[in-house]
């Protein structure tokens, strides 16, 4: 019975590549035709292959229906969480969690630092979008005339001397952390506060999500929290091959 589910299993990837018929079939399992005949058919059944016209077969919508309702029913901070209590219990710091919708990038969940000095950050409130770490991630992973769009209508608030000024040097932000993978936000909101963030990705590679670690300078320093950024980088990226099914 396991055989034959593994055969089965195997003619997905080979038809993701584009229709095969029988022969074509066969010949990747290394079984008679007949074998591979049956295989196709208890697919078919299930909507998971479709047998063309010319009497190939490829995927059936029923396999990407599947898929889409799987993706729809996936929360990123359920599987995210305990990554972020871990990490917070290595490092001690505040590790947010947070998405864009809607125009607004949006904290989702949040792990207190174990020092007595506490982040003002609350669950489903906006972030600072113009300066915030997440905030970039998630807006530069936007293709780039919608990117260009967002930046155009943000209204870009003076928190401190080092908060983002105009669209033009936010785009051009955004266009290193797109480069660089990473993002930091180093007291451009609050001037004894610093961030660093690295992205979390979905199946098709999008930033589905992102999360930081922040802290104030009294605790540590910039350059002190900026060595925990492969740290992040290693949570962020476990969070990912959960999220998309790779690990």
């Amino acid at each position: 019975m396991s055989q034959t589910v593994d055969r089965a299993l195997s003619i997905l990837p080979l038809l993701a590549e584009g229709p095969a018929d029988l022969g074509q079939v066969a010949d990747r399992l290394g079984v008679h035709k007949s074998t591979a005949l049956r295989l196709l058919r208890t697919l078919h059944e299930h909507g998971l292959v479709y047998r063309q016209s010319d009497q190939r077969y490829r995927l059936g919508a029923r396999l990407f229906a599947l898929a889409q309702e799987a993706m729809e029913n996936l929360d990123v901070r359920e599987i995210a969480h305990p990554h972020l209590v871990r990490l917070n219990e290595r490092c001690g710091h505040t590790v947010h969690l947070a998405v864009y919708e809607e125009g607004e990038v949006l904290y989702i969940d949040k792990v207190e630092s174990r020092y007595p000095v506490r982040m003002y950050s609350r669950i489903g409130r906006p972030v600072a979008i113009t300066v915030a770490a997440v905030a970039k991630l998630l807006l530069a992973d936007l293709p780039e005339p919608e990117r260009r769009t967002v930046a155009e209508r943000l209204d870009y608030p003076l928190y401190t001397a080092r908060s983002t000024p105009d669209a033009p040097a936010f785009l051009r932000e955004l266009a290193k952390v797109r480069e660089q993978g990473w993002a930091t936000d180093l007291g451009g909101h609050e001037e004894s506060v610093n961030c660093v963030a690295a992205p979390i990705r979905g199946a098709d590679g999008r930033v589905a999500a992102a999360m930081s670690v922040s802290a104030p300078n009294v605790v540590v320093t910039a350059d002190e929290l900026l060595t925990l950024l492969p740290q992040v980088r290693r949570t962020a990226d476990d969070i990912s091959g959960e999220y998309s099914g790779r690990t």
